[in-house]
């Protein structure tokens, strides 16, 4: 009896075994699923985010964005100059453009706060201004020492990114290319510039076709205004 009763042990030991290791098999089967369908469903995603930046109705849209932030723009010659103009208007373009990305994205988000933190940094350097010009002669050798402690900082910086693999170079200039994802990893970097660099042809093609719209209506007035001669 207990040769038969141990041996029965043994079985259901082994039997117990096989079916723990079939339930760690299908757990893993179903986690690899799992994460291959979360992967597919998010690179359907991104496919159908950068496909929506060609579509007409998306153009139509940042177009209407575009022209009603331009109409807020101050123009005129007599009162800015042409750089200060230009840059007015890359910087309205770019707002309309992270408007017409409904903020979904890291870099879309990154334009809209930009502005605000701006406005921060200005407003704490004119505060920091005040505060050095009513302070004593020891505040223009701290400021001097500040400055200093400041450049040393950069070079620093920059002798270790030229210590950096070439890869991990271009991987940290496409980061500071791509609004919003400076020190993001690679991934990430990679989708955000994709839609992006789409998000950048859209809005060069939009930009395109107002100013031939522009420049046409412009040369019809003109020619409509010069007197008829016989």
């Amino acid at each position: 009896m207990e040769p038969s009763s141990s041996s029965a042990a043994a079985a259901i030991a082994i039997v117990s075994t096989n079916a723990n290791i079939n339930m760690d098999r299908t757990r893993r089967k179903k986690k690899k699923k799992s994460v291959l369908q979360q992967h597919q469903s998010k690179q359907n995603q991104n496919s159908q985010s950068h496909a929506k930046w060609k579509t007409e109705a998306q153009q139509q849209v940042y177009s209407s964005k575009l022209i009603q932030a331009l109409s807020q723009v101050n123009l005129n010659p007599s009162t800015s100059s042409a750089p200060r103009q230009g840059r007015a208007v890359r910087e309205v373009a770019d707002r309309a453009l992270a408007f017409a990305a409904k903020g979904k994205t890291r870099w879309s988000r990154a334009i809209l706060t930009s502005r605000i933190k701006l406005k921060f940094r200005k407003q704490q350097h004119k505060r920091q201004r005040l505060a050095s010009s009513s302070s004593s002669s020891t505040g223009s050798t701290t400021g001097s020492s500040s400055r200093s402690s400041r450049k040393h900082k950069v070079s620093v910086l920059r002798l270790k990114a030229k210590g950096l693999p070439a890869v991990q170079r271009k991987v940290r200039v496409l980061g500071r290319l791509v609004p919003g994802c400076r020190k993001q990893p690679l991934p990430v970097i990679l989708e955000e510039a994709t839609d992006y660099i789409a998000a950048l042809e859209m809005q060069v093609k939009t930009m395109t076709a107002i100013a031939e719209l522009l420049s046409r209506s412009t040369s019809e007035a003109s020619s409509t205004s010069e007197p008829m001669t016989s």
